[in-house]
């Protein structure tokens, strides 16, 4: 693993049963629809959650700050490298001027990753534990408070529970003023090359045009819908006002069902009818969001992080898109519980799992979410209370015989898009990057982050990785007389 320096103090500590510790390292890790349906039957009581929760934001705030000194380290070694360089640069050959080209290039992104990993992936992962613990804590009260209500009637009295009137009813008024406005901001984007190319394969945008069009003439959208699908890696989906909706194809990879794209674009439709960019952009200028994602832009090409919206964007995994995303569109929590609640429903009424929203949120929270996914979770809400709030609305929805979640012309999509990744990986590796532009350069070497991986693993001692076997020898050697085990370095008892 590179490293550049890293902070000498050990991990929280954690005076632990074994198997108390190892069941909720496990059940952590399960996915929010199997919490929903065992966490009535788990057993931990109250003191046992209260330390878990303890010992979390410890080790949060270990990791955070054992990578911001890493990014520190890098940084210091950066910029030793560029003063050399500028010192020696008329007595370097050739060779030696593309080696220590290289070396600054590597240091960049080394120091970028781990900035990345500091400022936004290791608090989400974090969170979505957080929030994973919270719905074991809560959700049973939650869950029978949920039955009483549909029990009474009363969760009637919701915020747009008349679903069997979708199409007639009124979510916010002037839809069709806002088409103006989608088509400017898509001019200025283009003009200001903040706009990814369109995906060039026709199978796959009918395709995604088809289910959007579906999922839009069973919503409470009033204006037409225009369905773009961009040639991004990006996992995201945004939708500018007037019904101007973008797919990006890093969404598509990762979606494993039809049922989990009609929620995501269910979603979005929902931010357009609720006119969220709309309300948004009544706040800041078209002209100004985009003339600071310029600028972001611009430092991210030399190398640079830069602080938009929520978080620091970082050049190691980030595009465009996203800067766009969380200054456009970004950033209401209520906005984001309103466009699930109503994309929830549109998919619904469309005859699709509403619960492939839920899987797919899942999805982007405890894997590829860390860093791929970084739209996602741009200034949502707490994961708890957008699950809880979802998993809420499934259960007041009328039933259905049989929902739709896979179909043979999304497993089409699927081939016919896994040509077009492979081609754009292709033209990737062989196109000069601004971001990498010294070409021949040597692998950089391992990076801290393997994708798919938990980001929490970065910073955990073996005793919290491997939960099937916890007898390792320094658990052991540290366990006390009282049946507990001291694990890693800040005191909690989970008993």
């Amino acid at each position: 693993m590179q490293t550049a320096g890293s902070r000498n103090e050990a991990m929280p500590k954690v005076l632990v049963r074994p198997k108390v510790f190892g069941g909720f390292q496990q059940d952590l890790r399960k996915s929010y629809l199997e919490l929903f349906e065992i966490s009535p039957s788990l057993k931990y009581t109250p003191e046992q959650i209260d330390s878990m929760r303890d010992y979390l934001k410890s080790a949060k705030d270990y990791c955070v700050g054992r990578f911001k000194d890493r990014a520190t380290s890098w940084e210091n070694r950066l910029q030793s490298a560029e003063d050399r360089l500028k010192q020696i640069t008329s007595e370097l050959t050739e060779p030696r001027r593309h080696k220590m080209h290289c070396t600054i290039q590597n240091d960049r992104k080394f120091k970028t990753d781990a900035q990345l990993l500091a400022d936004h992936s290791i608090p989400l992962a974090y969170e979505n534990r957080l929030a994973k613990l919270d719905l074991i804590e809560k959700w049973p009260a939650d869950y029978q408070q949920a039955k009483q209500e549909l029990a009474d009637g009363s969760y009637h009295d919701r915020r747009w529970a008349d679903v069997e009137d979708i199409g007639f009813r009124q979510i916010e008024p002037g839809q069709q003023d806002d088409i103006r406005t989608g088509e400017e901001t898509i001019k200025q984007m283009k003009q200001s090359g903040l706009m990814p190319k369109e995906l060039d394969n026709r199978t796959v945008v009918d395709y995604v045009n088809s289910v959007g069009q579906r999922v839009a003439s069973r919503s409470d959208l009033r204006v037409p819908l225009h369905v773009t699908v961009l040639n991004s890696k990006e996992i995201n989906a945004f939708a500018l006002p007037g019904g101007y909706l973008f797919v990006e194809r890093g969404l598509l990879e990762a979606t494993d069902d039809e049922s989990e794209l009609a929620g995501v674009m269910g979603h979005e439709i929902g931010h357009v009818v609720a006119r969220h960019g709309h309300k948004l952009m009544r706040r800041a200028t078209i002209e100004s969001v985009l003339t600071r994602a310029g600028e972001a832009a611009a430092s991210m090409a030399t190398g640079g992080a830069v602080g938009i919206g929520a978080y620091a964007v970082q050049i190691g995994f980030y595009g465009v898109g996203f800067l766009l995303d969380l200054n456009l569109l970004g950033v209401s929590r209520e906005y984001e519980l309103q466009a699930d609640q109503l994309g929830m429903q549109y998919a619904w009424n469309s005859g699709y799992d509403p619960r492939g929203f839920i899987r797919f949120f899942d999805k982007m929270a405890s894997s590829k979410g860390y860093v791929e996914g970084g739209s996602w979770f741009k200034d949502h809400p707490p994961f708890y209370e957008r699950m809880v709030d979802s998993e809420r609305e499934h259960m007041f929805l009328p039933g259905k015989p049989k929902y739709i979640v896979q179909t043979t012309a999304f497993e089409k999509m699927k081939k016919e898009l896994a040509k077009v990744t492979a081609t754009a990986k292709n033209e990737e590796r062989q196109r000069p990057s601004s971001m990498a532009p010294e070409r021949g350069c040597p692998a950089a070497g391992k990076t801290d982050y393997k994708p798919g991986e938990p980001v929490e693993n970065l910073c955990s001692p073996p005793e919290t990785t491997r939960l099937k076997h916890f007898s390792y020898r320094t658990a052991i050697a540290r366990t006390s007389k009282s049946g507990y085990a001291k694990v890693g370095g800040s005191n909690h008892e989970i008993r």
